[in-house]
């Protein structure tokens, strides 16, 4: 399928610490197949994420940077298990950058328990930087998903600018979610 055909895919999009929702719309600018409409805080707390995604909604799916990336991995589990997001449609994929699970390193052992049930069925596109000090974790994190798609890039923990090979991923990715779709 053109992946140009249907709507673009609406996403919403949670950064990292020390940057804001403008400095991460401009570093995805380079995505122009998804609306990347929102942008929030990755502070936000579950709760108000899901009040937000009631009222601002329906959104496909899920983009995270950092700490963003945490609970962008986190939540379509979550919701499938029932413990978050039960008042919104179902959660089609997420995009990962620079990711891990909670659990491991901010979070509550109980809170990463409802987060990961093994594997989490959602469509999901990880970029590791082969430089991030996070690039151990985000490979422990692709066990906990079906079917993980992979970027791999030369930087470190920052918002990839993708080459040939990237780009040839990302697009088999946007097929995929316009399936969804």
């Amino acid at each position: 399928m053109d992946h140009q055909q249907g709507r673009k895919p609406r996403v919403l999009c949670l950064h990292g610490y020390r940057t804001s929702g403008k400095i991460f719309e401009k570093q995805t600018e380079i995505w122009p197949e998804f609306d990347f409409s929102e942008y929030r805080n990755f502070e936000a707390s579950i709760a108000f994420i899901e009040d937000y995604m009631t009222r601002s909604g329906p959104f496909d799916g899920l983009l995270g940077f950092s700490q963003g990336a945490f609970i962008s991995a986190a939540l379509p589990g979550m919701q499938a298990k029932g413990v978050a997001l039960t008042s919104v449609p179902r959660i089609k994929f997420v995009m990962i950058i620079s990711g891990a699970k909670l659990g491991g390193l901010y979070s509550s052992p109980k809170l990463a328990e409802n987060a990961f049930p093994s594997p989490v069925e959602c469509t999901s596109l990880h970029f590791l930087g082969e430089k991030d000090y996070l690039k151990p974790n985000g490979m422990e994190l692709l066990d906990s998903f079906l079917d993980p798609l992979v970027i791999y890039y030369p930087e470190g923990h920052e918002v990839p600018k993708l080459d040939e090979k990237g780009s040839e991923i990302m697009l088999k990715f946007i097929e995929k979610v316009q399936e969804l779709l």
